[in-house]
């Protein structure tokens, strides 16, 4: 009896079922490949709508109107409340026709005396150019360099229960030489300039290096002084603690002169500029564009250390 046939046949039929397994799977992995293109593409264009519907500028807002600019946070470079996106913000705010005055709405712990000097200086300025009031505005906290910014206002508001005040500077940090010498660690630091080690925190602090570091807090803290004593003149009361470091409510702020009155910003805008609309000019920093300054950064210190093949310097 003859089976070849039969032999053939199934032999037919395996490879054509081979055949058509085979390309299914890759018609699979083509639909897989662009859906995952579209997918990207839709991303990716997401990414750059967001991008651009937060850098174009908005259009002037009609009317008569209260403007008002954000500084919350800690006040650093890098932050919402940096001089790098506070400034912008003040000047679109102070040169719009339409704004009959700048409320600052603050409620911020303090940070960089710099970022706070910047912004200081272009309130004075922009507020002589344009001849328009501004106010400061307290929500919780209104400290240290935060307080250096408010003391540039007109005049400022605050809550009962604010805290206002610390009128100070500080340099903190932590030494580890003790604990070094008992885990029975050497510690092992070469310099070239005799004094590069200062404030190493594991090195012991030398009286010089302390006496340098004092003196240089000494100098911020009177320049700190003299913005306040500027921007509040004849109200500040001869409180012995005023420059201290020491903080105060609300409600003895205003005793003392740190503050003029109590109010919110819906008040400020409703009882002392008389404009209820209040529009937002704070410029804050999106989420696209904090990932690609840091991936960027990331990559490009990533790209020279690899090409000078030198460890980054300390």
């Amino acid at each position: 009896m003859n089976t070849e046939p039969k032999q053939v046949g199934w032999e037919r039929q395996t490879i054509e079922k081979l055949l058509l397994a085979e390309l299914r799977e890759r018609r699979a992995a083509r639909r897989w490949r662009i859906a995952r293109s579209l997918l990207w593409m839709l991303l990716f264009g997401a990414l750059i709508w967001v991008l651009a519907s937060e850098q174009l500028p908005s259009a002037a807002p009609a009317g008569a109107h209260t403007a008002m600019v954000s500084i919350k946070g800690q006040i650093a470079d890098g932050g919402e409340a940096s001089a790098e996106l506070v400034l912008p913000a003040l000047r679109s705010a102070m040169e719009d026709k339409g704004a009959q005055a700048l409320v600052l709405l603050i409620n911020s712990p303090g940070g960089s005396p710099v970022q706070a000097g910047l912004i200081t200086d272009e309130i004075r300025r922009l507020r002589a150019l344009h001849d328009k009031p501004v106010y400061a505005v307290v929500e919780e906290t209104c400290a240290s360099a935060a307080y250096y910014i408010a003391s540039a206002a007109d005049k400022i508001f605050v809550d009962k229960a604010s805290i206002v005040g610390s009128i100070g500077v500080l340099m903190n940090g932590f030494g580890f030489v003790d604990t070094l010498d008992k885990l029975g660690v050497e510690r092992r630091l070469l310099t070239a300039g005799e004094n590069k080690g200062f404030l190493d925190p594991f090195s012991p602090q030398s009286e010089q290096h302390k006496q340098h570091a004092q003196r240089m807090l000494d100098q911020i803290h009177q320049q700190f002084i003299e913005v306040v004593k500027q921007g509040r003149g004849e109200r500040l009361k001869n409180e012995p603690e005023m420059f201290s470091g020491l903080f105060w409510t609300g409600e003895q702020s205003v005793q003392l002169g740190l503050a003029d009155d109590f109010g919110s910003l819906d008040s400020v805008a409703r009882d002392i500029v008389k404009a209820e609309k209040l529009i937002d000019y704070t410029n804050k920093e999106n989420l696209a564009e904090r990932f690609a300054k840091r991936f960027g950064a990331a990559m490009g210190e990533g790209a020279v250390q690899a090409l000078r093949g030198l460890p980054g310097l300390r």
